[in-house]
């Protein structure tokens, strides 16, 4: 069998749970490679995928007689045997945060559930340890990144628009990836002090701050990374900022290893911001999967010990409002004694 879904009911055996109905479509693709419109059923015995006629010819192309899962068209299933699907289950778990309250009446009153039970998040914590496969998709990412940025080094120039720029990069993982796993921000001038900046049409200066945020989707897995560079030259008033990001961030990423508090981690950053009259605004970082966004994540509300095998990032930053803002972000790999950078681009002082 699939050895996600053989997982995946032995952890339902734990939890005492006879069957299982999934609608996260992310999800299910973890589980099944299927990336279409449909919801999978785990019943006592059978592992089942409910689509429509749209998507059953790209469905079978996807799944082999080893991940043993049976293929519905929804349009030749009748009122009974949605009825026996969950017959003798007397608990059956659903995704809680993936359906709407009358959702959830419908599929008690469809499939005759007895008892309907959260799951909280059992995938989602699964997902947070990459296996070799998931780990060699965010590898070729975030190597895909890397050359972007060198790339976008030599594209841009002074005049251009933030928007351009931005422009330029989705096309260049248009043509290499499944394009972004994010919408990019680049942001210059006072537009860096915004930590979550869209593109405006504010053109690079002869002596500029930039930052970038980045990443592209490989096979459905994301890449993150994000510099502060410089045009012509670094700002007197901003080198003692940026000196300070990247001790820090460096400092937090020897810290990053399996075991480590995310807590705590966030904690040290904060600290040394404060000593300087700094904050540290957003969290110091989040998992990269799936999703560019996802557990687990590192700040000073999450009391997660990192494991090997997570990939995570390390993103500290500091913002003056009004005036300029710098961030410097890595995707890692966290393994038993530290991590290792999956983003590789230089970041001590980049000037263009």
């Amino acid at each position: 069998m699939n050895t996600k879904l053989q997982w995946l009911r032995n952890k339902m055996a734990s939890l005492d749970l006879q069957g299982l109905i999934l609608t996260n479509p992310l999800n299910i693709r973890y589980l099944t490679n299927i990336e279409a419109e449909g919801i999978l059923l785990l019943t006592r015995k059978e592992n089942i995928y409910i689509t429509d006629s749209r998507y059953i010819e790209y469905v079978h192309s996807i799944l082999t007689l080893y991940d043993e899962i049976i293929v519905y068209n929804i349009q030749d299933i009748s009122k009974e045997d949605y009825e026996n699907f969950f017959m003798f289950c007397e608990n059956v778990g659903f995704e809680e945060y993936d359906i709407s309250y009358a959702q959830y009446k419908e599929y008690i009153r469809k499939y005759k559930i007895n008892n309907f039970v959260e799951t909280e998040h059992i995938i989602e914590k699964q997902r947070m340890i990459k296996d070799e496969e998931e780990i060699k998709n965010i590898e070729k990412a975030c190597a895909i990144t890397d050359e972007c940025f060198k790339y976008i080094l030599s594209y841009i120039k002074p005049g251009m628009a933030e928007k351009q720029i931005a422009d330029e990069i989705e096309e260049y993982y248009k043509r290499r990836t499944d394009g972004l796993s994010f919408e990019t921000i680049v942001a210059s001038g006072e537009n860096t002090s915004k930590p979550h900046a869209v593109p405006t049409n504010r053109k690079i200066q002869k002596e500029d701050i930039i930052t970038i945020d980045m990443g592209c989707k490989v096979n459905g897995y994301c890449s993150d990374m994000t510099r502060t560079f410089f045009v012509g030259k670094i700002p007197e008033g901003v080198k003692p900022i940026y000196d300070l990001v990247l001790k820090d961030q460096k400092q937090s990423m020897l810290q990053y290893k399996d075991g480590a508090s995310t807590r705590m981690l966030t904690k040290m950053v904060e600290n040394d911001f404060k000593l300087y009259g700094y904050e540290l605004i957003h969290s110091m970082g989040h998992g990269v999967g799936m999703e560019i966004h996802e557990a687990p994540y590192i700040s000073h509300n999450s009391d997660t010990q990192l494991k090997e095998n997570m990939v995570v990032t390390d993103e500290p930053g500091i913002y003056i409002p009004g005036k300029f803002g710098v961030r410097i972000e890595d995707t890692v790999q966290i393994t038993k004694f530290g991590c290792i950078s999956l983003t590789k681009s230089e970041k001590n002082y980049i000037i263009i």
